[in-house]
């Protein structure tokens, strides 16, 4: 019951060799360029011709800027969710299931305002909710964590999909909003606490 079975965020499918390995060189190379140059530098023109892949394959692959934002995003939360299914408690199973609950937000919100330029640039203004990522990975934990909190009659669907809101919609815009470069650490502390207290009170019996 511990370790549920998650879609690995992300995850591609069966490919060919020589399309994973232009993915691989294309996420590299966008790695590259935003440490030298920034996200704004960072096109898919650029791209392509730092990578030395047509633009063609970079379109084929991302789609649009924001597509190589978020393959960035997903890349890194498949590490992010091995922590989840096999790291230390009470991130990681073994913990009471509220504790998890409190843990995964704000080790969600650390993870969130590390990458927060990343997210930012992933944002797709073409989407009718511009919500960032699928959210797909808090989704599935939280409502785990849920079924394991005895909560009563509570909606455990709908709770899902507000308490994942509280934690990472509004947030996005936040970030969006504000300029937290100097003021990580303050901002992660204040964030977990609050994520604590909101769980808290919906979680007690």
């Amino acid at each position: 019951m511990d370790r549920p079975v998650l879609p690995l965020v992300g995850a591609p499918r069966a490919e060919r060799a020589d399309a994973v390995r232009n993915r691989r060189q294309l996420l590299a190379t966008a790695r590259e360029m935003l440490a030298e140059q920034g996200v704004d530098k960072l096109t898919m023109d650029a791209l392509a011709e730092r990578a030395g892949l047509g633009k063609g394959t970079v379109y084929r692959r991302f789609g649009t800027r924001a597509g190589i934002f978020k393959a960035l995003i997903e890349d890194d939360e498949q590490i992010f969710q091995e922590l989840l299914l096999s790291g230390p408690p009470p991130l990681g199973p073994g913990a009471p299931p509220l504790d998890r609950l409190i843990a995964y937000g704000a080790a969600r919100a650390a993870f969130l305002i590390e990458h927060r330029e990343i997210v930012r640039a992933a944002i797709d203004g073409r989407q009718s909710v511009p919500a960032g990522t699928e959210m797909n990975l808090s989704r599935m934990h939280i409502r785990m964590l849920l079924r394991q909190i005895p909560l009563g009659a509570a909606d455990l669907d709908i709770l899902t999909v507000q308490l994942t809101a509280a934690l990472e919609g509004p947030f996005l815009l936040y970030l969006s909003a504000t300029d937290i470069s100097d003021l990580t650490l303050h901002t992660q502390e204040r964030t977990a606490q609050g994520w604590r207290d909101l769980v808290r009170r919906v979680c007690r019996s």
